[in-house]
């Protein structure tokens, strides 16, 4: 019987009965996983603009000019914080693949809108397998992890240059940093906490820190 190799877990037709070859995942990317994360990081680019631009129809032109510091902060926090957890993924073993979640970016959309409140569940990175608490846990932790190295490095940058766009840019994944981190439900904290208590205390106090550091300069 010819054996299929599949690259991607979600074209895996698990309804239909065959026998299929295990490839282990390197670090490359569909087209379907690329044209999410496109989407997820157009929209909360412009979710972010409407909260830092609150009412944005009346400020339009500052909208508009904040724009290109909104796409950063997201590349940089959200799009690194998603590659994150695909990276560590895969290296441990396990396909990884980013999927949005459509009504999670809309209610975004329009919440920061109307209301000038982020309130952003884009999408996650799905992991095909059953990672343990301790691989489970250090899946999580890479992406408040790189949010934290970013929002450190352009914490220091916003200071030296004195420049307000690259400390919104620190503050912004010094915040993904500090929510992901909280211990409940689906976000990364409950996984670090469940693999060691230690390692989540540390990390949080560390994004604790970041944000307050940010928010009182």
């Amino acid at each position: 019987m010819d054996r299929k190799i599949y690259y991607s877990f979600h074209d895996i037709p698990f309804d239909e009965p065959y026998s299929f070859s295990y490839e282990k995942p390197e670090i490359k990317f569909t087209s379907t996983e690329l044209l999410h994360l496109a989407i997820s990081a157009i929209v909360l680019t412009f979710s972010f603009a409407f909260a830092l631009v609150y009412p944005f129809y009346i400020h339009m032109g500052l909208f508009i000019s904040i724009l290109p510091v909104s796409f950063l902060a997201i590349l940089t926090g959200f799009v690194f914080h998603e590659l994150s957890h695909k990276i560590m993924g895969e290296r441990l073993g396990y396909w990884s693949e980013y999927r949005m979640f459509p009504y999670g970016l809309l209610l975004a959309l329009f919440l920061s809108a109307s209301t000038g409140i982020v309130f952003a569940a884009p999408g996650a990175v799905q992991i095909f397998g059953y990672p343990g608490s301790r691989e489970g846990g250090k899946i999580a932790i890479a992406g408040p992890l790189a949010n934290i190295v970013v929002a450190a490095f352009f914490y220091i940058l916003s200071s030296a240059l004195n420049s307000y766009a690259f400390y919104i840019v620190a503050y912004i994944n010094a915040f993904l940093a500090l929510f992901n981190l909280i211990p409940f439900g689906p976000l990364d904290g409950a996984k670090v906490m469940r693999w060691d208590i230690k390692i989540w205390a540390a990390a949080f106090v560390i994004a604790l820190a970041m944000m307050a550091a940010l928010f009182l300069s």
